[in-house]
This record gives C-alpha cells, structure tokens and sequence, in this order.
C-alpha cells in the first residue's frame, strides 16, 4: 500500500524559507510523477510544481524563481525548497504521486506565511 506523509509547514514571515518533505512508502510504479499541490480557503486546490521519476520539472507561474522541487529516489523523498515567501503562498501543500493506474495523495502540511 502506497503512503505519502508531508511534513515542514509552519508558520513563517514574509520572505521567508521553508522546504516542506514528502516521504513515499510502498511498491511504487515507474514511469512516474510526483508533484505539489496546494489549497488555500476558499480557492480550487492548484498544481505548484512537479517532478518526473526521469527529473523533469514544471512550476505554476506565481512560484518560479522561488520555489524548487527535487526527489531523491533512493530515499523515496520529495522535497519542496519554497523561498521569498509571500502571504498569496498560504495554503495547505498536498504531496501527490501519479502513477500510470492512479494517483495518490499525503494529508497535507499547513504553510502559513504572515504578512
């Protein structure tokens, strides 16, 4: 059975630095894809940034430059290196893995920045 557990949120000022991790357990397929998600209240949950199992990455607009995603394999972790940050990053950031037969989704770390 496939687990991702998100830890690294907290409370954080304006400009900023967390790096939020993602450990995977399980028997996982590849080709695949990890990425972060994150939802704010009151907003649709968005897509931040992605990571392929071959190292491929993508980014949502409003974080690049800011926010860096990395996986090491051999550790089954994910990393979300998030700098500058601003209050619009406030959200809960979801860990997910997508696989060719389905995706699989962590609980969540709540990321608050103050203003």
């Amino acid at each position: 059975q496939v687990q991702l557990v998100e830890s690294g949120g907290g409370l954080v000022q304006a400009g900023g630095s967390l790096r939020l991790s993602c450990v995977l357990s399980g028997s996982i397929l590849s080709p695949n894809a990890m990425a972060w998600t994150r939802q704010a209240p009151g907003k649709q949950r968005e897509l931040v940034a992605e990571i392929t199992s071959g190292g491929t990455t993508k980014y949502v607009d409003s974080v690049k430059g800011r926010f860096t995603i990395s996986r090491d394999n051999a550790k089954n972790t994910m990393y979300l290196q998030m700098n500058s940050l601003k209050f619009e990053d406030t959200a809960v950031y979801y860990c997910k893995l997508r696989t060719v037969v389905r995706e699989y989704w962590g609980q969540g770390t709540q990321v608050t920045v103050s203003s």
